[in-house]
């Protein structure tokens, strides 16, 4: 058991669900490969194939292994667009569902602000990178995103054009930085649109928009990014299935 470095006062099961979530986080075992079968990790962690099962059924639960009939365990690679249209109806004038286009405006190291260091788990003034980009659906804006990143992890995007890397930010993260977001919290609140972000969604100020803050964390739960998407309230809906 000296192979797992988390608190000895936990259970087994929960040791070893902690270490193989660090592995994953580090990239031991990228997204859609597949890990080691339950027996082997028994025998490489010398624990019965019961605490294994149990480590592994938590890790399946948690989101970050799926489980495919016949094939084997594989660390899940979680898809975030869908999360776009569970809150914005976005449609071009003929009623067809798109994906908005990507625009970045900047890219910039600064000093944390409190309320970015607390959200990354940073010391305040911590170095973060800080992009602002914009969502435009037939040119016309419809999100306004403002993205920080702990700059230690994510240094490479200040050395490459990212307006010239494709729309998603995650697959650049991941290709560029090694950071695989794993899963992601997202709030809903509402407020009246300040000058700045008026201005970049082209409404009056004070109109109403829709604020969704979201905190990726990777496989081991670490804070990878925090952001701040405002959208036109007109846009806004919400879709949750009740089962």
């Amino acid at each position: 058991m000296n192979a797992l470095s988390s608190d000895t006062r936990l259970p087994h099961y929960q040791r070893l669900r902690d270490h193989l979530a660090e592995q994953i986080a580090r990239n031991r075992w990228r997204p859609g490969e597949a890990i080691p079968t339950e027996a082997a990790l028994s025998a490489q962690y010398h624990l019965s194939t019961g605490t294994v099962r149990k480590a592994i059924d938590m890790l399946v639960s948690d989101g970050v292994l799926e489980r495919q009939q016949g094939r084997g365990t594989f660390v899940r690679r979680p898809q975030f667009q869908s999360s776009l249209f569970r809150f914005f109806r976005f449609q071009t004038a003929s009623g067809e569902r798109r994906v908005p286009q990507s625009r970045i405006l900047s890219v910039e190291p600064v000093a944390a602000p409190s309320a970015v260091a607390q959200a990354l788990g940073l010391a305040v003034d911590a170095a973060v990178i800080r992009i602002v980009r914009i969502r435009l659906l037939e040119v016309q804006p419809l999100l306004a995103e403002e993205i920080w990143l702990p700059r230690s992890r994510f240094e490479p995007l200040l050395k490459i054009d990212l307006s010239e890397q494709g729309p998603l930010l995650y697959p650049i993260y991941e290709e560029m930085c090694g950071q695989v977001v794993a899963y992601a919290e997202e709030t809903l609140t509402a407020e009246s649109v300040n000058e700045v972000h008026a201005r970049l969604l082209q409404v009056e100020v004070n109109s109403p928009v829709v604020v969704i803050e979201r905190l990726a964390r990777d496989y081991a739960g670490t804070p990878l990014e925090w952001r701040r998407s405002r959208g036109h309230a007109e846009h806004f809906r919400y879709s949750v299935d009740i089962r």
